[in-house]
């Protein structure tokens, strides 16, 4: 999973997660510390930052599997940008269908 693909899963569902989880991902993956970095800031090990990284993630996964709101937000964005190549085309029926279908998701 790449440094987006978690902070889009953040974004999403970080509320969901526990303080400490979020404090530890934003260090990670928003201000690029590293594990040692965020260890020190932290008082503890590197090790429990990388095993309280590994649950945050796999527990944004584990939301992302069940409800697919990312999913959903990246098929909505790209019938967005598809409806807006059919516009500046002048294909404006066909953009209007590509909108209907992404109101009907």
């Amino acid at each position: 999973m790449t440094s987006v693909d978690v902070c889009l899963l953040v974004d999403f569902y970080g509320n969901l997660l526990t303080d400490k989880m979020l404090n530890m991902i934003e260090l990670k993956y928003f201000d690029d510390l590293s594990l040692s970095e965020i260890a020190e800031q932290n008082g503890i090990s590197r090790q429990a930052v990388h095993d309280t990284l590994k649950r945050a993630v796999s527990t944004l996964e584990q939301y992302e599997e069940k409800l697919g709101l990312v999913e959903r937000f990246m098929n909505q964005q790209h019938i967005v940008g598809e409806a807006v190549k059919l516009i500046r085309d002048n294909r404006i029926d066909d953009a209007v269908k590509e909108l209907e279908e992404l109101i009907d998701l």
